[in-house]
């Protein structure tokens, strides 16, 4: 493609003739990447691992527990839990009891996928009737095998625990209400069900908004019917490239991928893709009054254009790959999976797109209808270079005329809203309150709670020495929230106080320890924190896992990942600033700018999450992933602005070169705001609170840069610095 650009202008022959054939190249190359990347897109879904404990580091407590608790039993369970109630919600008659056990007995034949049955991914065949103690509800402890969970099933590639979910409740919704019952399937399984579920939209429903918001906006922008579809083709294409890439990576363990990131991918290459896209074609379209040829317009177009977007792109990535650092592999893998795309999202910008303008219109510019650019070489030569009409020339003319007045009231504001920013409630959630719509797991959570001991189903899980069985189970059982404590017998499988001989597997002895709160919620982390402290007293060999566990352990660790990774962050944007810029002050200022716009941001989440959304709080990566994606992303229009000024400051002065810069990449750098705003919000048709979340942080974040930080904060404090911005080099600027 470098070739045909540079060849671009020739009128002979032979040049001509090697551009035709590198666009024909580039073309027919996405042509492929677009065939086999859409299978791959398609396969995303299959090569997603969404079980939390998969990410927690080998040196998380609750990692070293379960490896151990292991070797306590030959099979592991993932528990789906249907809980039956009378429609009148009263007792249970004998009737009742006779239906409800019918049902269980049919539930290992029920048929799946593939000719498989629900007996072929049990534990045990034999689910037992649990009845109430109130006499009210019923409860059917449905134990799938972990070790399949996973697995596919049928020509969709259906995972078992979603298939085996799914069937039960459909045989429970064709059976209980002919005998006035009403049943929920809930528990871990289920949970697990209903997430895959959320995810299963974004395939579609999430591309499909996404693309069509930016379709809308653009064809706003454009005021063209065909230059639109150009760019969305750009982003599907860059997308399918993404997925070639990731797919096999992902199959083979080297990236986890799990159903956030692939909705966070989508979005990321989706809104890149087209923001790299508007820089070129803003920059085309201004060529093409300037070149006879279109193709010595996307010449000039593209040389123009390389260094803020390789600039940009760079930055982004190097930002994204700081979450390496990070000791949950989800947020590790999440890096390179947003790097991946990026790459994706340039290379699409830099070659497929220039190719599909010159070959859609190379002749009559015909991509820009019904407003097309004309050739007026008059204008190729400005005086000033200062655009003296329009929205952006009026706002340039402003700031610059009233800077320091501008960039203090906004800094002013913005400061503001950060003080608020302490509020933001991220301390985690239970596992119920990840979801944003109704869903049945979560329902049969609340009736089960009703009925029975919750917190017997996922027990605490304590490996300790056998000599110190005594002290374990006097030590758990005086922590406030713990209703009992048991060791585990020979040929149990669960702990039975009084029963048996303990079970000893190398010389260590598995106590189970029933919380008060489920282990799905966020009350019982609490618990499991001072069980942890009360058994340290004990003996220092012991080893506390399980599901909260799990839970605590992943929450603390995304805690201790903020702390670490956002000064990485900063300093390696930093340093990539002053390299593209050549100097130390406007990239401090820039940073501090966006370091500024990131807090307003969550000050402005924190007051909407807290008060008018009524959210119960937030993950603990939201932070940092708001953090990694506006200081990354925010930064990017900042760099747009300032490669400008930097080019007009250096045959202007500074001072000019922030007007001119300001005026005219004003229009462009708001579109892209705009379309990436826009994408990001699609994250809302996935019904889960994480990346709601995301979305508005983002999407707020975005705009704030786009026209405050961008348009006011940057400019007014650059046109106030003057030719200081480019310390130490400011001699080689001209006097302003």
């Amino acid at each position: 493609m470098l070739s045909m650009l540079t060849n671009a202008g020739a009128s002979s022959r032979r040049p001509a003739l090697v551009r035709s054939l590198m666009v024909a190249l580039a073309l027919v190359a996405w042509l492929a990447i677009g065939g086999f990347g859409g299978m791959a897109q398609g396969n995303l879904s299959g090569v997603q691992e969404n079980d939390p404990a998969a990410f927690l580091p080998e040196s998380a407590e609750s990692t070293q527990a379960n490896e151990l608790i292991a070797d306590f039993s030959e099979d592991t369970s993932l528990p789906a839990l249907l809980v039956i109630e009378a429609d009148d919600g009263g007792a249970l008659t004998p009737q009742d009891l006779a239906a409800i056990g019918t049902l269980a007995e049919s539930i290992p034949g029920l048929d799946l996928p593939g000719g498989a049955t629900v007996a072929d991914y049990l534990v045990t065949s034999q689910i037992p009737t649990v009845p109430s103690e109130d006499g009210e509800a019923a409860l059917l402890p449905i134990s799938l095998d972990a070790a399949q969970a996973s697995d596919l099933l049928g020509e969709d590639e259906e995972r078992v625990s979603t298939a085996v979910t799914e069937r039960i409740r459909a045989e429970v919704a064709d059976t209980l209400p002919d005998a006035d019952l009403a049943g929920w399937v809930t528990g871990p399984a289920a949970g697990v069900a209903d997430l895959v579920s959320a995810f299963a939209g974004i395939d579609g429903i999430l591309l499909g908004v996404a693309l069509a918001v930016v379709l809308v906006i653009l064809a706003i922008v454009y005021r063209s019917p065909l230059l639109p579809f150009a760019v969305i083709l750009t982003s599907v294409f860059s997308l399918c490239l993404a997925a070639l890439v990731i797919v096999p990576l992902a199959g083979a363990d080297v990236l986890l991928l799990n159903g956030q990131s692939q909705g966070i991918l989508s979005i990321l290459v989706i809104g890149a893709a087209t923001d790299y896209s508007l820089l070129l074609v803003a920059r085309y379209r201004e060529e093409l009054t300037r070149n006879e040829h279109p193709a010595a317009a996307m010449r000039a177009a593209w040389r123009a254009t390389l260094e803020p977007i390789a600039a940009s792109a760079g930055t982004v990535i190097v930002g994204l790959l700081c979450l390496l650092l990070s000791d949950l592999g989800s947020n590790a893998s999440l890096g390179p999976i947003a790097a991946i795309g990026i790459v994706a999202s340039v290379l699409g910008a830099l070659t497929l797109l220039p190719a599909l303008l010159l070959v859609l219109g190379a002749r009559s510019r015909a991509m820009f209808w019904p407003s097309r650019p004309r050739y007026a070489p008059e204008r190729s030569v400005q005086d000033a270079g200062v655009p003296t009409t329009g929205l952006w020339a009026r706002v340039a003319t402003l700031v610059t005329k009233r800077a320091r007045v501008v960039w203090v009231s906004t800094a002013v504001v913005l400061g503001v809203l950060a003080a608020f920013a302490t509020t933001f409630q991220a301390e985690g959630t239970s596992d119920n309150d990840v979801f944003l719509s109704e869903v049945e797991s979560v329902a049969g959570e609340e009736v089960l709670a009703e009925h029975f001991a919750v917190g017997t189903v996922q027990p605490i899980q304590v490996v300790a020495p056998e000599g110190s069985t005594d002290d374990v189970l006097a030590a758990a059982e005086s922590v406030d929230g713990v209703t009992s404590a048991a060791v585990v017998t020979e040929g149990s499988g669960q702990g039975v106080p009084g029963q048996g001989e303990a079970m000893v597997i190398d010389g260590r002895v598995l106590v189970e320890v029933v919380t008060t709160d489920s282990a799905e919620s966020q009350a019982v982390l609490a618990t499991v924190t001072e069980v942890r402290t009360a058994l340290e007293t004990v003996n220092e060999d012991i080893l506390v896992g399980g599901e909260a566990a799990q839970r605590l352990d992943t929450q603390e660790t995304a805690e201790r990942d903020l702390r670490t990774i956002i000064p990485v962050v900063l300093l390696v944007i930093a340093l990539m600033l002053m390299i593209l810029l050549r100097s130390v002050v406007a990239p401090l200022v820039l940073l501090a700018a966006n370091v500024l716009s990131f807090a307003a941001t969550m000050g402005l989440s924190a007051l909407v999450f807290n008060h008018l959304l009524d959210f119960p709080g937030a993950d603990a990566t939201v932070p940092l992933y708001g953090f990694v994606f506006l200081v990354a992303l925010g930064i990017d229009y900042s760099i747009f602005l300032m490669t400008r000024v930097r080019e007009e400051s250096l045959q202007l002065g500074t001072r000019p070169g922030v007007r001119t810069g300001l005026a005219v990449t004003g229009g462009v750098i708001t579109s892209a705001g705009l379309v990436l705003a826009a994408t990001f919000s699609a994250l809302w048709v996935i019904p889960l609170l994480f990346l709601a979340q995301l979305a508005f942080i983002v999407a707020v974040g975005v705009l704030i840069d786009t026209f405050v930080v961008r348009s006011l904060l940057v400019p007014g404090l650059v046109h106030d610095l003057g030719r200081r911005t480019w310390w130490p080099w400011a001699r080689r600027m001209p006097a302003d």
